[in-house]
């Protein structure tokens, strides 16, 4: 029966394409590196100014720019907010959740959550040397700024992180309903600090769409890698738990 496939029909069932986990993950993947490319295109040909400048202007009190729109401490919440994609606060939760992962004899997931991390990073910092645009200089920034703006590095590396974090967690859950709370909890998080950015004005709209976009393009191979490498075995074994005996995933 296999000399009867096809060469594109046996890798598809060898990456268990056939599947929904494997085909619903670099699906997802597809789509946001999609929507990037094409973003990016528009961007290069100015086509998003207008709207960017819209949207920014928007969020601002139309008497004075300098000051968003809402009471002061929407401001304040708001750079506690930010602080969320930051690469200090992304990597202090990094290091604690490899720490549990090693202390939990869960090697592989632990290297994998480094892997995603890292070379999420590495992405961004590409990307903006690549394209360079500059910040948003319709309104002061409402907080400090050391890159280029697109892609948002706070919006990529929220969504890598919080994205690869919840999809490891809501998997070691038992509880759908837990699972699902996870992954809303991960998906709202990485929509707030993005919102944050353009709220701040530090960021163009559609730096913070781009941002989103290959973060989650990147977390979804990540996860695509991470199911092909549990049917080898070694990522977690299909059919344990966090709370087997022997500690080891799900």
């Amino acid at each position: 029966m296999n000399t009867l496939l096809t060469p594109a029909t046996r890798l598809w069932f060898r990456l268990r394409l056939n599947e929904i986990g494997p085909l619903l993950s670099v699906s997802a993947c597809g789509f946001f590196v999609w929507a990037f490319i094409t973003l990016a295109d528009e961007v290069q040909e100015g086509e998003t100014h207008a709207l960017d400048s819209e949207l920014l202007l928007a969020l601002r009190d139309p008497q004075n720019p300098a000051n968003p729109l809402g009471p002061s401490w929407m401001e304040e919440a708001a750079r506690d907010i930010t602080g969320l994609g930051g690469y200090a606060i992304l990597s202090i939760i990094t290091l604690a959740t490899w720490v549990y992962l090693m202390m939990t004899r869960r090697q592989g997931a632990a290297l994998l959550v480094i892997v995603a991390i890292v070379g999420g990073t590495l992405i961004s910092t590409g990307l903006k040397m690549g394209f360079e645009r500059p910040r948003p200089d319709l309104v002061p920034h409402a907080t400090r700024i050391y890159t280029a703006s697109f892609p948002s590095g706070h919006a990529m590396m929220s969504a890598i992180t919080y994205l690869t974090l919840g999809a490891l967690l809501a998997r070691v859950e038992k509880s759908r309903r837990a699972s699902a709370f996870i992954m809303g909890l991960a998906i709202i998080m990485t929509l707030l600090v993005g919102v944050s950015r353009v709220y701040l004005g530090v960021h163009w709209p559609s730096d913070v769409v781009a941002g989103w976009s290959v973060g989650a393009a990147w977390a979804a191979l990540c996860w695509f890698v991470a199911l092909q490498l549990q049917r080898r075995g070694q990522v977690e074994k299909p059919g344990e738990t966090s709370r087997s005996s022997d500690d080891k995933l799900e």
